[in-house]
């Protein structure tokens, strides 16, 4: 199984409250598994305030529904060894 690298990290965002904010980071192959995003150091799951896709195979997307005060924090997107943080 080809080594997943990230090929384009996230980038830092700034939302107002109450705005949905949309993570991207692309990865260098399709169908990638082991991968896991997180808030502040706890795994989020796809569920009504958190979505988490991926688009045209590589490009893994989670996008935070009406964030609050609470969101603020460093976002992580991991697979397998290699991460980026925003």
């Amino acid at each position: 199984e080809p080594d997943v690298t990230i090929v384009s990290g996230l980038k830092d965002m700034v939302v107002f409250e109450g705005d949905d904010v949309t993570f991207r980071c692309q990865v260098s192959h399709e169908n990638a598994r082991d991968v896991e995003w997180k808030l502040q150091d706890v795994a989020l799951q796809n569920n009504e305030m958190n979505e988490i896709s991926v688009e045209k195979g590589k490009v893994h997307t989670l996008t935070l529904r009406k964030v609050t005060e609470q969101d603020i924090g460093t976002i992580t997107f991991r697979v397998g060894p290699h991460m980026s943080t925003a």
